[in-house]
């Protein structure tokens, strides 16, 4: 979806980031059907981007009720195990190589405001369990400082991931 402008057809206004802010809205609808954790968490944050960059870079464009036929899509690229993060990145080029190419004098809103997001996925750490660090069970696994396990530092997008995935199944 190209960004609408705000002044008649063709003017010179300002671009509105249409297909953006559709995407982050489904997201956002997503995340709230689900009620996993609030709204106002850093988490919840990671999980709306990350769902939001898979709507908005996936090939064809989402709209009324093909927003649920889409919903398989979504969940395959999501699933754990798959190259997400690579995909994002490649889209991501594409797109701006694309649009340099065009030449065009103004920016794009719609990926300016997906890169911003993806920028804030990847720079972003949240304190999250360490997976890798559960063991075999045992009386105590977990000092007394440590009750619900070992935590590390991971980039917004592994934990934003997951969160999406689930998201989408509880739909």
């Amino acid at each position: 979806m190209r960004p609408e402008c705000t002044e008649g057809a063709g003017g010179g206004g300002l671009l509105v980031p249409m297909a953006w802010m559709y995407a982050e809205y489904i997201a956002d609808e997503l995340l709230r059907t689900g009620d996993l954790m609030p709204p106002t968490t850093l988490e919840y944050r990671a999980g709306r981007d990350a769902l939001a960059l898979t709507i908005f870079l996936s090939d064809s464009s989402v709209g009324g009720p093909r927003v649920v036929a889409r919903m398989e899509e979504w969940r395959s690229l999501t699933a754990y195990g798959t190259c997400w993060r690579e995909w994002v990145c490649g889209r991501l080029d594409r797109l701006e190589a694309a649009a340099f190419e065009s030449g065009g004098e103004t920016r794009d809103p719609d990926l300016e405001l997906a890169g911003a997001a993806w920028r804030w996925l990847e720079e972003t750490e949240l304190l999250a369990p360490d997976l890798d660090a559960v063991g075999p069970a045992c009386d105590n696994p977990f000092p007394a400082d440590e009750a619900e396990g070992p935590q590390v530092w991971t980039p917004a997008w592994q934990l934003g991931l997951p969160l999406g995935h689930l998201a989408i199944h509880l739909f």
